[in-house]
């Protein structure tokens, strides 16, 4: 992220630019000088992700109540300090940076793929420095902050050219974030997140004052250095030849000097008192003098201007591919709807015509379960055609949204073309306008069932009309995966609806008190197969209207990594449903009727759930040696997907290849976490 270079410039060539600061002391400074304003920090939330996920046990799938505890205790600090806050999401990411969003996609596919070797050879968490964000945890965190009654918004564009600019335009104390390109950008004072310590809210300040300082340069001479450098529109090759040149003529080489050689190379260039502008003097290319252009220009926040540029204007507003097919007021509720941070999807598919999903915590090994851009591909074609209308015959062409999804086997080298697949209901599809803005007493029940029908559950509108809404999720997603993904067991069952219903009894502080002996790769999936499904939950809400409350539909309600973790190794050892449950009648009379639900639900889809207990041992077969399995390799498979996927959509679960699976009669029993003394003053299955 940010200038490439740059971050490891300021800190270990020259750390004078980098001020140690105390937000207190800034508020306190900027309240004077602005008495009739509260002092507001404008946040780069995406930046924060890691520093607000400090809960220690991360790869089962996230500890969710626990992780709002972190926010709340975060939001606090800056409260009690008299600070105001205001938190900025990626929504969008602009076609000019799509090859850098590839890139890094494809770098933490192969960190994924290192954790699943690390769990499968330890059997344990990977330590902090393989550390990988739960699935879902950028999307599921704009309405954490929201629920907290925070300022949160979504953005249209790049979102650091909106925190620039409406920190500039609002007069806000500082930008906090970890993205070098606050520096460039002529905004406001940039701290960082990364060296933030709230026990006495100090931080530190890149200046880039001190910057220009240092590199004897002017602020508008900024974004060539960065453009020169590498940023995530000039990528760092394109002007290798530029850099080389540089430090031929600077001529010292030691750590550093790329910096100081391309300030030199730009300060012999820069534009003369005549006008005569020095980029021309480059001799660049005429592709390469475009991409400059263009990285320079998205620098410029609106009323400024670089002495570089010859027509120095901000980036163009992005154009609206659906507006011709859309009513302008469908178009302009699902660009406030996007920007309040209140829905999630259906403006990227209404406006850019694209959808993006970053990595998951899948194995590239595991063939028994799809990946979960497969596996929820017909929940994505429902939802597609709830938003985009079906086209009259006159059209030569229908409407499709372009999909980057990233999972293993898949280059990311085209966005695969996803059509809309009409529901199931015996009316047609209601349009937007009337599950958006309609009023009357029939609506309601015309939202839930549109949204049921999305999970092909049309069917069951009164078995689930007496669950809440948190309940009616889970019925949802794990009837839809149990039909869908053919190698799910009851066991997998039992472990999704018995943490599903006791997490609703249980505080942070005692799910941090859940043990569990071993970490199980299969289960690290099932857990982030869940909560990828729990974003189309909510993407569906929104297409639907809301029927059912935003805030109800979050993780921090339904799931828990290791609570799940503790269930699945429970249910795939044997023990009793009296067991899984903690032995409260109550909570086993609610999970029996939740698992009938779901599996009278897949009986009437014609699906029989098998019982297939999976004895957790470590891969080895009872007489000790590795067990190999045939069939072809599992990363052939993943290619086969995606082969399968740009010849066009085809079934689920269509070209899936079943590896064998090993069969051992006498399985380890696992108890409730609170029954393993041995584990009760240490946590077992990751360091």
């Amino acid at each position: 992220m940010g200038v490439k270079g740059l971050q490891y410039f300021m800190e270990a060539c020259c750390p004078e630019i980098c001020l140690p600061v105390d937000f207190r002391q800034m508020a306190a400074a900027h309240a004077k000088a602005h008495p009739d304003s509260t002092a507001t920090v404008v946040v780069d939330a995406m930046a924060c992700l890691r520093y607000w996920y400090r809960c220690h046990a991360w790869v089962h799938g996230g500890q969710w109540k626990e992780y709002m505890h972190f926010l709340e205790e975060f939001v606090g600090a800056f409260t009690a300090a008299g600070l105001r806050l205001v938190f900025f999401f990626d929504g969008t990411i602009e076609e000019q940076k799509r090859a850098e969003w590839v890139k890094r996609r494809l770098r933490v596919n192969q960190d994924i793929a290192r954790v699943f070797r690390f769990i499968k050879n330890h059997h344990q968490q990977p330590d902090r420095e393989m550390f990988c964000l739960p699935s879902g945890l950028a999307t599921f965190s704009r309405f954490a902050i929201k629920s907290l009654g925070q300022e949160t918004w979504c953005s249209v564009r790049e979102v650091d050219y909106e925190i620039a600019q409406y920190a500039l335009s609002n007069n806000c104390m500082c930008i906090l974030g970890q993205d070098t390109d606050f520096v460039i950008y002529d905004t406001v004072p940039y701290l960082s997140i990364a060296k933030l310590r709230l026990d006495n809210m100090t931080t530190v300040q890149f200046s880039r004052e001190k910057l220009c300082h240092i590199l004897k340069l002017q602020k508008s001479d900024l974004p060539l250095l960065a453009c020169i450098l590498g940023n995530d529109v000039v990528p760092e090759q394109r002007l290798q030849y530029v850099r080389k040149n540089a430090l031929t003529a600077y001529g010292r080489k030691h750590q550093g000097d790329k910096v100081h050689a391309v300030a030199d190379f730009i300060s012999k260039l820069h534009p003369n008192g005549d006008g005569i502008l020095g980029l021309s003097s480059m001799h660049l290319s005429k592709a390469d003098y475009e991409v400059v252009e263009k990285g320079m220009q998205s620098y410029l926040l609106p009323g400024q201007m670089s002495p570089w540029l010859d027509c120095s204007l901000p980036p163009p507003e992005p154009v609206c591919v659906m507006e011709n097919y859309m009513s302008a007021d469908i178009l302009q509720a699902a660009k406030e709807r996007h920007v309040r941070a209140e829905c999630f999807m259906i403006y990227n598919v209404l406006h850019d015509g694209v959808v993006d999903c970053s990595n998951t915590l899948e194995d590239e090994e595991e063939v028994e379960l799809p990946p979960q851009a497969i596996l929820y591909q017909p929940i994505r074609e429902h939802i597609y055609s709830i938003i985009l209308p079906a086209l009259p015959d006159s059209y030569d062409h229908t409407l499709s949204v372009k999909e980057w999804f990233v999972f293993p086997g898949n280059p990311l080298k085209e966005p695969i073309k996803l059509a809309p697949k009409p529901l199931n209901l015996p009316e047609r599809t209601p349009d937007l306008t009337t599950l958006w803005f309609g009023n009357d007493s029939e609506v309601k029940s015309v939202r839930v069932s549109t949204f049921l029908a999305v999970f092909d559950l049309q069917d069951f509108t009164q078995d689930l009309s007496h669950l809440d809404s948190p309940l009616v999720a889970v019925i949802c997603l794990v009837t839809y995966i149990a039909a869908q993904a053919k190698h799910l067991s009851l066991e997998d069952i039992d472990a999704y609806l018995s943490q599903a219903v006791c997490i609703r009894y249980k505080s942070y502080s005692e799910l941090q008190q859940t043990r569990v002996p071993e970490v199980d790769p299969r289960a690290v999936q099932l857990g982030s197969l869940l909560l990828r499904g729990l974003t189309y939950i909510i993407a569906a809400n929104s297409g639907c209207g809301f029927p059912f409350p935003m805030s109800e539909l979050m993780p921090w309600k339904i799931f828990d990594g290791l609570l799940f973790h503790s269930k699945y190794l429970q249910a795939h050892s044997g023990c009793s449903k009296e067991e899984l449950l903690e032995g409260n009648p109550a909570w086993t009379t609610l999970f029996l009727s939740l698992r009938e639900l779901v599996l009278g639900a897949c009986r009437r889809r014609g699906s029989t759930i098998p019982s297939q207990p999976r004895r957790v041992q470590h891969g080895r077969p009872m007489d000790g040696k590795p067990h190999r399995e045939s069939g072809p390799q599992p990363f052939s498979t993943s290619e086969q997907y995606y082969r399968q996927q740009t010849r066009g959509p085809p079934p689920c679960m269509q070209g899936f290849v079943q590896r064998p699976r090993s069969r051992h009669p006498n399985r380890r029993r696992y108890h409730l976490a609170p029954r393993w003394p041995q584990y009760q003053n240490q946590r077992p299955g990751f360091n």
